[in-house]
Parts: structure tokens; C-alpha cells; sequence
């Protein structure tokens, strides 16, 4: 897995509207990232702020992803990994949590048709023990149907925490040392990226965080180690393709250095 992110030298197209959508932005095809990370925060808030339910505010976020990931497809973005729910998250009430299932599967039926147009692929990381077998079966089902469509990935990441993929991972190949199918000097990075659940999928390039939160919330904690990080205060059920704008528009401006020094830095200069 590459520190770059770097995908298939093959990127979905980019449509005549994303086209037109770049050159408003005064960008090039080349100066996006492959792939983009969303922590979807704010629903909450949105929904309290107008002295509704907090359960209305993931309704309203919805509208959000199906938003970002149409404007997505239209820029020809490689993969989209979206936040939906942590390890932590199995803490809020019960209500919230079902509401939370109900509406998971919600969209994985029905968006169906829009993903298979969109050529649209959807893959998930996360734990599936936990959940419930209603979203299982839909998820499974949506994976299964959008397998072989080459466009945009769609990667869902849903009861999933960082640590403890990390912990899965160097367990997995500790088992493999132990039985003697896996020499300890043969580790290295490449090969611990195997073993997560990421494995085969590119670094994202770029990392946003709604809601004007500072942190990543136990997300993609071995993935993101070189990735841009751009933080908006907009609510995530508020944000729309404007927003993911501005952050390609600051992923553009940004010099990748990977702890190199770029080529034009005087002698001293880091």
C-alpha cells in the first residue's frame, strides 16, 4: 500500500460536467485526490439546533451522501470511505441506535438503482458481528450487485475502529508466525497492510472532518499517516458538493512531501 495513495494508473472517467465543474475551480484532472475519507460528523447538532430529534439529523444526512458521492462520481474520483459507525458508537441509547440500523439498510435498498447507474461499486470495513442481521443481508446483497461496476468505490466503513483493526491485523500475523507460515523479518509494512481490512484499497490522499472537530476519532489510524486533513464547520447533513470543493481546491494547493524536502527547498529548509 502506497504512502502516496496512489491507486490503478486507470481512474474512473471524468464527465463532461465534472469537466466544466474543474475548470470553474481553476484545477487539472491530475490534481485530485484518488481517494477521499469523510468523517460525517454533525448530525446531531443540526437536528438539536433546530429542536428536532437527534435521529432526524442521520435522516438528514443522508441527503448529504447521496450528494457527495453523485459529485464524486461526476469528478472521477477513485474511492470515497465514509465514517458511518465506530466501535464507540455502540454507546449512544438504544432508539438512536435502531433508528440508526433501520435507516442503514434504508439506504442500502434503496439507493441500489442509483449506485448501478452511477457504476457505483460498494465494499464495507468494520466488525460484522453486532449487527443486526436485517443490514447484513442488505449490505451483502448491495455489495453482490455493484461487484463488477468500475467506477467510484464506495467503502463504507460501519462498526468500525482503528485500534482494533490494527490489534485483528498483528494478531492475524502473529498466528502466522506461531504456526510457521510467516517469518517475523518478512513484516513490513506492505505485509501488515495486507492484513487489514483496508488490504488492496489505496491510503486516502485526503481526510475531512465535519463539523469543526479536531481529531479522527479512531479512523483509519494506519491509512491516513500521510493523508491531507481538511476540517470544515459545516454540519455534515449541511454540507454539500460546494464544500468538498473547497477541500480538492486545498488538496490541490498542498505540497506532498512524504517527510522529503521538496525539490525546490533551500539547503536547512523543512
Amino acid at each position: 500500500m502506497s504512502r502516496s495513495g496512489a491507486g490503478s494508473d486507470a481512474r474512473p472517467p471524468i464527465s463532461t460536467e465534472g469537466l466544466q465543474i474543474l475548470a470553474r475551480l481553476g484545477l487539472r484532472p491530475e490534481q485530485l485526490p484518488r481517494h477521499v475519507a469523510i468523517i460525517m460528523d454533525g448530525n446531531g447538532r443540526w437536528a438539536e439546533r433546530r429542536g428536532k430529534p437527534r435521529i432526524l439529523g442521520h435522516r438528514a444526512g443522508i441527503r448529504s451522501v447521496r450528494s457527495v458521492v453523485e459529485e464524486a462520481c461526476r469528478l472521477g474520483l477513485e474511492q470515497l470511505t465514509l465514517y458511518c459507525l465506530s466501535v464507540e458508537n455502540w454507546k449512544r441509547p438504544a432508539r438512536e441506535l435502531e433508528f440508526l440500523m433501520k435507516l442503514l439498510r434504508h439506504f442500502l435498498v434503496a439507493e441500489r438503482r442509483e449506485l448501478a447507474e452511477q457504476n457505483v461499486r460498494l465494499t464495507m470495513i468494520g466488525g460484522r458481528p453486532g449487527l443486526p442481521d436485517f443490514v447484513l443481508e442488505a449490505l451483502d446483497r448491495t455489495i453482490e450487485l455493484t461487484a463488477h461496476n468500475t467506477g467510484l468505490t464506495l467503502c463504507l466503513a460501519i462498526n468500525y475502529g482503528g485500534r482494533t483493526e490494527i490489534l485483528e491485523a498483528a494478531r492475524r500475523l502473529a498466528e502466522q508466525v506461531q504456526n510457521g507460515s510467516l517469518e517475523p523479518d518478512a513484516i513490513d509494512e506492505d505485509r501488515f497492510a495486507s492484513a487489514l481490512n483496508t488490504a488492496g484499497m489505496a491510503d486516502p490522499d485526503l481526510l475531512i472532518r465535519t463539523a469543526g472537530e479536531f481529531r479522527v476519532s479512531n479512523f483509519l489510524l494506519w491509512q491516513i499517516s500521510y493523508a491531507e486533513i481538511w476540517i470544515t464547520d459545516v454540519l455534515w447533513p449541511d454540507f454539500r458538493p460546494p464544500d468538498l470543493h473547497q477541500a480538492l481546491r486545498s488538496f490541490a494547493l498542498r505540497q506532498r512531501k512524504f517527510g522529503a524536502l521538496p525539490e525546490s527547498a533551500p539547503v536547512g529548509v523543512r
